[in-house]
């Protein structure tokens, strides 16, 4: 789930423009991309088959958080060392943070109150969110091929919702929407964290100050479970861990336009998995309405791409003239 996307957004390699890797490996790229998918789909089915097991939300995210602070750390003292966590801009980290939490938690409640394909396919409306959220925030001239993929991008969620038919929870659906939404206003903040954080700065911020809000929450949430739920705890941290480190190689490796298409796998593994776990399978209506969001989130990161594409070639053309 583009969540799910707020791991997803974490990763993005700071002040570089991921865009330009600095060596480009594009099967390699796409390959970690989809394992990627694959990991979020398997944490996501988790955390819905832990919280059928009694284990609530802030737990959830504790031991998540856990995982990604692990693997966030032996990144850094495996690469750029300790000493490249400095920043000067803690409250912008802060900020982040608790909007990240945030965010997660509705994501982590969306997948619990929904089926996994209608919840998968519902976060997939992030990079719409995301256009709007830049054009109204950060001033970004949106022209009439971002706006149509928006107006159509909520078509697709209008046509899974099927709001007053009954097909699907409202009330899970209101949840994966603002999950969509404040995962949205993650991107927003990270592109200006981007501005002068390296990637793996925020990331660490993000994971290692979230456990201690967390950590605080747990004094009166934390529960005693039998082993195979641990089991799931313990798998669930693991698979949200690696995917922040696959996704972060995925985006050093090739350009964002060519393998963020690659999260849209996601929505087959969420169906596999909601079948084979849970017994779950979509609506008619999620068949229709998944693509149409998925062509509209593809449109928005083509003429993204094209645009600054075509501004480093006119930035190009006045250097040399």
């Amino acid at each position: 789930m583009q969540a799910v996307r707020h791991a997803r957004e974490d990763a993005l390699t700071g002040a570089r423009d991921t865009d330009s890797p600095v060596e480009e490996h594009a099967l390699a790229g796409i390959g970690l991309r989809l394992l990627t998918a694959l990991l979020l789909a398997i944490m996501f089915a988790l955390v819905k088959l832990a919280a059928t097991r009694g284990v609530n939300v802030v737990e959830s995210l504790f031991y998540r958080q856990c995982g990604s602070a692990l693997c966030a750390t032996a990144v850094v003292a495996g690469g750029s060392g300790f000493s490249s966590l400095r920043t000067e801009r803690v409250w912008a980290h802060v900020g982040r943070m608790g909007l990240g939490v945030f965010a997660m938690g509705l994501n982590f409640l969306a997948m619990i109150m929904l089926p996994l394909a209608e919840a998968t396919s519902i976060g997939f409306s992030v990079p719409i969110f995301s256009t709007v959220l830049a054009a109204s925030v950060l001033g970004e001239p949106t022209g009439r091929w971002r706006w149509g993929a928006v107006a159509a991008g909520f078509l697709g969620v209008l046509v899974i919702v099927q709001p007053g038919s009954g097909e699907v929870p409202l009330l899970g659906a209101s949840v994966a929407i603002a999950a969509a939404l404040l995962t949205a206003s993650v991107t927003i903040v990270i592109r200006r964290l981007g501005a002068t954080e390296k990637a793996t700065t925020t990331v660490f911020w993000f994971a290692a100050s979230s456990l201690v809000p967390l950590g605080l929450l747990m004094l009166g949430f934390a529960g005693a479970h039998d082993r195979t739920t641990w089991a799931i705890l313990a798998g669930m941290a693991l698979a949200g861990g690696l995917a922040q480190l696959t996704l972060t190689g995925a985006l050093r490796l090739a350009p964002v336009a060519l393998v963020m298409p690659m999260d849209y796998t996601s929505l087959l593994w969420a169906v596999l998995l909601g079948e084979w776990i849970f017994g779950e399978l979509p609506s008619p209506w999620t068949w229709i309405g998944a693509p149409i969001i998925i062509a509209s989130g593809l449109v928005i990161v083509w003429r993204e791409h094209h645009l600054r594409k075509r501004a480093a070639l006119s930035a190009a053309a006045q250097t040399t003239s």
